[in-house]
């Protein structure tokens, strides 16, 4: 998904879009025929680490089957929503492992208060069982000697199919044997689970990095996680649980069939869209699974300047929706314009990562006090970005509207939803509780006279935290500031 490749069937050829919206047009008609009743909409799960451009194609591929995409939610949330982990009381912090035929997820959820909330999310889209499937492929066609350029279709389906087989078998089983007839000659070829964990361990390798890195951007510790779930068909193989249960020293929990998990989420997820009576209602929230950024030049020595460095706008992982906003400045007197290109990965390299558009900003005569430019990005949970650029002298502004969902929404819903977001866009510092948190501090300092120090120290510190743009840490250090206001007015 997301990708121009080709797929050709008989004398026909398809794109990934369309091979999807075949296979959503056989779902509805299923579930028309169940229910009696027309599908128009649905929810569509995806892998948490789905680009812009693969969850765009997802949204296509519905517009192609004739439904309207309502929402994507991300696998490990709808996998969350399966084992009812939002009606759990006392709540806590999930990890959510999901590993399928093709992709593989993790992602770190937080449940209080009636909202799930994903703190942080990893993974690997070329990552899934069809990979420790081919590692049997090469095994068995590595010790038989078999030649593969004689056999022809049907015969290779048949291996695969007997291999996909012997993979579920080796779940439950020390070993297991194989025999089958191919270009007129027969093979017995027998494998053990250990040996099988053993040609394994690259993709298993692969797996860690991605669990390690969620782990590492939520800012958790192992033992500070109350449960790991293991979900996807490929997640039944023991490797697996054998990896979880040596990083988090506990057992992953797997008692829902891991090949229905998702559904069920994701249904729980669309009678929450049409608010079922019979479901308390939660709040989801997402992130954003890439760093969003652009690129600027970097000075090497007087006069020289090198192209093509990463300045991070929205950070991956960041709650959505988000505004965040950094300033741009020429780098020659000269100049007469920036371009601002808006990029989309975590590689320190331009050419690995997604370019999303651009916008060319005309800068004011090189005589002016202040030729900067302000970059501000604002992400919401539909996939709209939005690109301001504004120019810190003439106040002259321009915007690039980036949509994930653009065949699905009319211009006057984007403008209205981007109306909705414009609240993000105000400096936190003239937001009004920290105005009026900032006054009653003042107010105080007036009063006192034997904590004016401690209290000087605390706006100081208090007024340094907008300067991050973390809306999360501004609330945090707001309750702190407040308690300790409390604390020294009740006891003055």
């Amino acid at each position: 998904m997301g990708s121009a490749r080709k797929i050709q069937l008989n004398n026909k050829v398809f794109g990934p879009e369309e091979l999807s919206a075949l296979v959503l047009r056989s779902l509805i008609a299923d579930a028309e025929a169940a229910t009696g009743q027309k599908v128009t909409e649905a929810v569509i799960s995806v892998p948490a680490y789905f680009s812009d451009a693969q969850r765009k194609a997802t949204k296509i591929a519905g517009e192609l089957a004739g439904i309207k995409v309502e929402r994507l939610i991300n696998e490990p949330t709808a996998a969350a929503l399966a084992y009812g982990l939002q009606a759990r009381k006392e709540g806590g912090k999930f990890l959510l492992l999901d590993l399928g035929g093709g992709t593989f997820d993790v992602s770190i959820l937080e449940i209080f208060d009636g909202v799930v909330e994903v703190h942080a999310s990893a993974g690997d889209s070329f990552l899934g069982g069809k990979d420790f499937l081919q590692v049997l492929f090469s095994t068995f066609c590595s010790e038989t000697g078999i030649a593969l350029d004689k056999l022809n279709a049907i015969e290779l389906g048949s291996l695969l199919a007997k291999l996909e087989q012997l993979k579920k078998n080796l779940t439950t089983n020390a070993s297991h044997e194989l025999d089958i007839s191919l270009n007129a000659q027969s093979y017995h070829w027998q494998i053990t689970a250990e040996h099988f964990a053993n040609l394994c361990e690259p993709l298993i390798q692969r797996m860690r990095a991605p669990i390690e890195r969620a782990v590492r951007d939520a800012k958790l510790k192992a033992n500070e996680l109350n449960e790991v779930i293991l979900v996807g068909g490929a997640s039944r193989m023991p490797m697996i649980s054998k990896l979880v249960s040596k990083l988090f020293g506990r057992l992953p929990l797997r008692h829902i069939n891991p090949d229905q998990t998702i559904a069920i989420g994701a249904v729980i997820a669309a009678s929450l869209k049409v608010r079922d009576e019979r479901l308390e209602e939660i709040i989801l929230t997402d992130i954003c699974p890439y760093t969003l950024w652009t690129n600027v030049c970097r000075k090497k020595s007087e006069g020289n300047y090198a192209e093509g460095y990463f300045m991070p706008i929205i950070a991956r992982n960041s709650t959505v929706p988000i505004s965040r906003e950094e300033n741009l400045y020429p780098v020659y007197d000269d100049q007469e314009n920036i371009t601002v290109e808006v990029y989309q990965g975590e590689s320190p390299t331009i050419d690995k990562n997604i370019k999303l558009g651009e916008l060319h900003v005309k800068l004011p005569n090189k005589l002016a006090n202040n030729r900067g430019v302000t970059v501000r990005f604002t992400y919401d949970i539909n996939g709209i970005l939005q690109v301001e650029t504004k120019v810190i002298e003439t106040g002259e502004t321009q915007q690039l509207i980036l949509k994930q969902n653009e065949n699905n929404l009319t211009e006057a819903e984007i403008m209205a939803r981007l109306q909705a977001l414009d609240e993000l866009k105000i400096d936190p510092r003239e937001k009004q509780e920290n105005v009026l948190l900032l006054a009653r501090a003042a107010r105080l300092y007036e009063e006192v006279i034997d904590y004016r120090e401690m209290l000087q120290n605390w706006i100081l510190q208090f007024e340094q935290i907008p300067d991050k743009q973390d809306n999360e840490l501004i609330i945090e250090a707001r309750k702190e500031f407040s308690s300790n206001l409390d604390h020294l007015e009740n006891n003055y």
